[in-house]
């Protein structure tokens, strides 16, 4: 992770970073994150670019010095540009509707599945006739996104025969040949 952590960070326009107390303060059009930086890393911002050293050669300074890094460099990312996920869901009779913040699934079990989702990510359901339905998470916390769509996807995930579940647009399924009689 050494030669993660060796490269910097360049601040994008509208970007404001501070560094106070061993906490890294991110501010952007989109909101605002923030981190608390693990002890024997060092932080320094100049023209524009920031710059991550570790303390010793360690094994874990090692990876906290790529860890942090990459932190950070998807802090600068997500205030500025955003993130996103697409999950789809694949099977008959699989469908999403948002209501607010509250995404209701119906994944084929006996009663439908309601979640409610941080305020802080937008969601939005798209259903077109003869196409499998997507749910869109958007927000500037990677983090968060990551982690409700692995919670979504966790609800049915996909099966390697049919490939039925919910699963991410793109996800490559390795499927299974069924029985040969």
């Amino acid at each position: 992770m050494s030669r993660i952590g060796k490269n910097p960070v360049s601040i994008s326009q509208g970007v404001d970073v501070n560094i106070k107390d061993n906490v890294i303060t991110v501010k952007g059009t989109l909101g605002e994150l923030t981190q608390t930086i693990s002890n024997g890393i060092s932080i320094v911002i100049e023209d524009g670019i920031i710059t991550l050293d570790r303390a010793s050669e360690s094994k874990d300074h090692k990876a906290q010095h790529g860890l942090m890094r990459a932190l950070v460099s998807n802090m600068v990312d997500g205030v500025s540009k955003g993130w996103t996920k697409d999950l789809e869901l694949v099977g008959v009779g699989y469908r999403a509707s948002c209501q607010g913040q509250k995404l209701d699934l119906a994944l084929g079990y006996s009663h439908n599945i309601v979640l409610e989702i941080a305020p802080e990510v937008k969601v939005e359901t798209i259903s077109e006739k003869g196409k499998n339905p997507v749910i869109k998470l958007s927000s500037f916390d990677k983090q968060l996104v990551g982690q409700i769509a692995a919670k979504i996807r966790s609800f049915r995930a996909p099966e390697p025969y049919k490939g039925k579940g919910v699963k991410f647009v793109g996800e490559l399924l390795r499927r299974k040949a069924g029985k040969s009689a």
